[in-house]
């Protein structure tokens, strides 16, 4: 398919219906890989997400001498020894956070220096903290400009028995540095300083995927969790559907009054994002209050849904959206109020969605600049849903997490008119 640089979308007028499968959670398949990566064997990862942030992922851990195949759509068989080895060259990662915070911890483990850099988005993406907490460990790490690139040169090991790092940050943060902490040379505890703790969902993502390889990891107390010197060993890991993928379709059947089976119930999910559902599902009847800090991948979403809501909608807890692939809260406030102005504005930290039901079925135009970020053009795409005029600019930025999203709401009825090139 053609490079887009723009997508109008035709409300369809009727109940979006069908099955539509979402791709499998970047969040997993993403600290899948580097598990494998860091264990000895064979694993084999099926209902992996193939998209740019995991391809980033694989393409780096191959740059460190991991052997990985691709014999279908959903699958990464990897190979390793168990040891990374320096790359010859800076690991580009695109603006891949995950791959990006992951890499940078794990690289400690090397024994040689290794660069860990991103596109423009992610330079002025901050990575400090992470290289701090790395730095206290005599790990030696360099970050210039607080962010990306990032310059490690590990000794291949590490003694030290306490990792401490700032929870309000990123839950990103935490997860490279517990992943990290199974090669250490003696046991170590990772805890969390700072008034607030971030998306602790992620980090029990996180936990359970370093189990399954084989790590001992446990919560000792609220902050705190012991990862033994176990290392990994290689194993066969099934990756589940991505939920912050689902709240789109989620949102799409509730805004229409469809019926779309995603092929996985909604309380199987073990992703944060998927508590977005119970709120979704009480459309039109939103609270008037969210807290968005435990679902943060989930705001875009119900941030649009709310612009239909009876009722306005204030959401909370949602600073670190600022820090994402763009600024997310601002990205927001300007696309609402693109369709109707004060349709979105910020108070602080806060996004406040002025909903007006009567704007279903209204012709506004509105061109949705997404900064290059996928969950703004899969979110804004729902407004289109109900408003005619909606067009999403830079279309193809979904290729980051949902390469197929725009086939998937074709699929269930969504047409458009391709106004770029």
């Amino acid at each position: 398919m053609m490079a887009r640089s723009e997508l109008r979308i035709i409300p369809p007028g009727k109940p979006l219906s069908g099955r539509a499968m979402p791709p499998g959670s970047k969040s997993i398949t993403n600290r899948a890989l580097l598990l494998a990566g860091l264990a000895e064997g064979r694993s084999v990862l099926t209902g992996a997400l193939k998209s740019d942030d995991t391809l980033y992922m694989a393409e780096a851990l191959r740059a460190m001498g991991v052997t990985i195949e691709e014999p279908d759509h959903t699958t990464f068989i990897v190979t390793s020894s168990g040891k990374l080895q320096p790359p010859a060259k800076p690991l580009f990662l695109g603006n891949a956070g995950t791959a990006t915070r992951f890499l940078t911890a794990a690289a400690a483990l090397v024994d040689g220096t290794v660069v860990v850099d991103g596109d423009a988005h992610m330079r002025k993406r901050p990575i400090g903290a992470l290289v701090d907490a790395l730095r206290s460990l005599g790990i030696e790490a360099v970050a210039e400009t607080g962010c990306p690139p990032v310059t490690i040169k590990g000794t291949g090991r590490f003694g030290a028995d306490r990792i401490r790092i700032d929870g309000g940050l990123s839950s990103q943060y935490v997860s490279a540095l517990l992943m990290m902490a199974a090669g250490g040379e003696r046991p170590v505890d990772v805890e969390l300083t700072g008034e607030d703790i971030g998306a602790l969902g992620y980090i029990d993502l996180t936990t359970t995927a370093m189990r399954a390889f084989g790590a001992s990891v446990e919560r000792t107390s609220p902050v705190t969790w012991r990862v033994e010197p176990t290392g990994y060993r290689a194993t066969d890991f099934l990756i589940e559907p991505d939920a912050s993928a689902a709240t789109y379709l989620w949102a799409a059947e509730v805004l229409t009054g469809g019926a779309i089976d995603l092929g996985t119930p909604a309380t199987e999910f073990s992703q944060p994002d998927a508590r977005a559902y119970e709120l979704i599902s009480k459309f039109p009847h939103l609270p008037p209050v969210i807290d968005g800090s435990q679902m943060q991948d989930a705001v875009p979403t119900l941030a649009v849904l709310a612009a239909f809501n009876k009722t306005p909608v204030r959401f909370t807890g949602i600073a670190n959206l600022r820090v994402k692939e763009c600024d997310r809260v601002r990205a927001l406030s300007t696309g609402l109020s693109g369709i109707r102005s004060g349709l979105g504005t910020e108070e602080g930290d806060d996004l406040i969605v002025a909903s007006d039901p009567t704007l279903a079925g209204q012709n506004l135009s509105a061109r949705i600049d997404t900064f290059a970020d996928h969950r703004i053009a899969m979110s804004f795409a729902l407004a289109g849903l109900k408003v005619s005029g909606i067009t999403i600019l830079d279309p193809d930025c979904v290729a980051k997490t949902f390469p197929a999203y725009w086939r998937v709401l074709a699929s269930l009825g969504v047409t458009y008119a391709d106004d770029g090139d």
